[in-house]
């Protein structure tokens, strides 16, 4: 129970912020994406469910606020927490080359998606300049923010590993 609230406070307090504070702080109207952080680091660290459940939830949140069609970040955000899952047998909590590494491709997926699905029906077939202004600054803007978000989310997984060993060791 403590991790389902600690992971929605997470993922609250993250939306917020990203929402709220990191657009006021944006640069050229590019701002990081946090919750393509939260998704993608508790998926390596939790597995693929809980990356696709934490990845419904991030999709869900952006779908109902800012979607213009409802379900399209839901899915991309739960295939990314999915496919970040994947990793969980060769994360290592002291390496943040993996975390990092498997952080700004998913940004770069999740963008390319975005570009491909949303901005190219529409006739906007200038892939460079997207690339450019909008995809490559993101990302090295939500990697500079990876680096503190992610030894945060870290400290409370481990935290709370340690208390779920604790109240399952009484019951042994």
């Amino acid at each position: 129970m403590k991790r389902k609230i600690s992971v929605i406070l997470i993922i609250a307090i993250c939306f917020l912020l990203q929402s709220t504070i990191f657009k006021a702080l944006s640069f050229a109207s590019i701002s990081p994406n946090l919750l393509i952080v939260v998704v993608s680091s508790f998926g390596f660290m939790r597995g693929r469910k809980e990356g696709m459940y934490i990845g419904l939830l991030c999709g869900l949140l952006l779908d109902i606020f800012f979607g213009q069609i409802f379900g399209f970040y839901s899915l991309l955000y739960l295939v990314l927490g999915y496919v970040n899952g994947m990793f969980r047998k060769i994360f290592y909590p002291d390496d943040i080359k993996l975390p990092m590494v498997l952080i700004l491709g998913s940004d770069f997926v999740l963008n390319f998606m975005i570009y491909l699905l949303l901005f190219l029906p529409r006739g906007r077939v200038n892939l460079i300049y997207y690339l450019l202004h909008l995809m490559v600054p993101e990302m090295v803007y939500t990697l500079v923010i990876t680096i503190a978000l992610y030894f945060i989310i870290l400290k409370i997984n481990q935290r709370l590993e340690r208390i779920e060993k604790r109240s399952a060791a009484k019951f042994v």
